[in-house]
C-alpha cells in the first residue's frame, strides 16, 4: 500500500481514498458517541447549519469546538461525551479541524475518519478493501500535528501487514509517545483549549478502544459518519 500524509490545504485533487485523521479530538469524540448509541454523524460545515438542522430537529444532538455555547448539547471533548446516553439518536458535530478535513474529500471514493480509537479496525478495513494508494488527511496544524502524523503513520503501518498479527500494541507504543508529546496534548492538559474533560487526553491516547471503522458517505447534501466493522 503506498500511502501519503496530506495537510488539508495540500489535497490539489481528489483521493481515491481517504483517512481523515484528528487524535484530539473530533474522531476519537465521534468512536465516543458511537459506543454511547448513537446512530449516525452528520459533519456540519459550519456553526450555523449545526443550530439550522438542530431546530428543524429537536432530538438530534449538537457538539461544537470550544466552550459551551447555546443550542448547543455539548462540546468537543470525549470525557464529556462517554457519559451520555445517545442510543439511536443523530449527532451533528462541527469542530475545527476533523469535520473540515472530512468535507475536503467528501468527492473520494472511500472517506474514512480515525484517531487511536479505532486504529487498528481502520486498517483492517483497508486491508479488506485492498486499497492500493492511500491519502490520510492530517488535519491539524495545517498538516504538522505530531499526534495525527503519529496515527496515520501507524495505520498505515498496520494497513500494510498480515491480518491478525499480534504486534500492534508494542509498535504503537512510540507513536502514542509523539502523540502524547504533542502540542495538542499540551494545550488540552494545561486549559489553553477550552471545552476540557480532565481524562481527554488519556482518551484520545488510548489504542483500539473501539473494534469499529467509521466511514464517512456525502449523499449530495451532507457528510454523515457511520460505525463499519471491518
Amino acid at each position: 500500500m503506498e500511502a501519503r500524509c496530506l495537510g488539508i490545504a495540500e489535497l490539489t485533487q481528489v483521493p481515491s481514498v481517504a483517512v481523515v485523521i484528528d487524535v484530539m479530538r473530533a474522531f476519537t469524540v465521534a468512536a465516543w458517541a458511537f459506543a454511547r448509541g448513537a446512530e449516525r454523524i452528520v459533519l456540519a460545515e459550519s456553526l450555523e447549519e449545526v443550530l439550522a438542522l438542530r431546530a428543524r430537529h429537536p432530538d438530534w444532538v449538537a457538539i461544537k469546538d470550544g466552550p459551551p455555547a447555546p443550542g448547543f448539547d455539548t462540546v468537543n471533548s470525549p470525557g464529556m461525551v462517554r457519559s451520555m446516553d445517545l442510543c439511536g439518536r443523530t449527532v451533528v458535530q462541527k469542530t475545527t479541524a476533523g469535520t473540515v478535513g472530512a468535507l475536503a474529500v467528501k468527492e473520494a471514493s472511500l472517506v474514512l475518519c480515525a484517531g487511536f480509537v479505532v486504529a487498528e479496525a481502520t486498517a483492517r478495513l483497508l486491508r479488506a478493501r485492498a486499497c492500493d494508494t492511500v491519502t490520510f488527511v492530517v488535519t491539524g496544524e495545517d498538516g504538522r500535528a505530531e499526534e495525527d502524523l503519529a496515527c496515520a503513520r501507524y495505520i498505515a503501518l498496520r494497513a500494510t501487514e498480515a491480518a491478525g498479527t499480534a504486534e500492534g500494541s508494542g509498535q504503537a507504543a512510540a507513536f502514542l509517545r509523539r502523540a502524547a508529546g504533542s502540542r495538542a496534548a499540551g494545550e488540552l492538559a494545561t486549559g489553553v483549549r477550552k471545552g476540557v474533560h480532565p481524562d481527554d487526553v488519556a482518551l484520545c491516547l488510548e489504542l483500539d478502544r473501539f473494534p469499529f471503522a467509521m466511514v464517512a458517505d456525502w449523499d449530495g447534501a451532507r457528510m454523515t459518519l457511520r460505525p463499519v466493522s471491518p
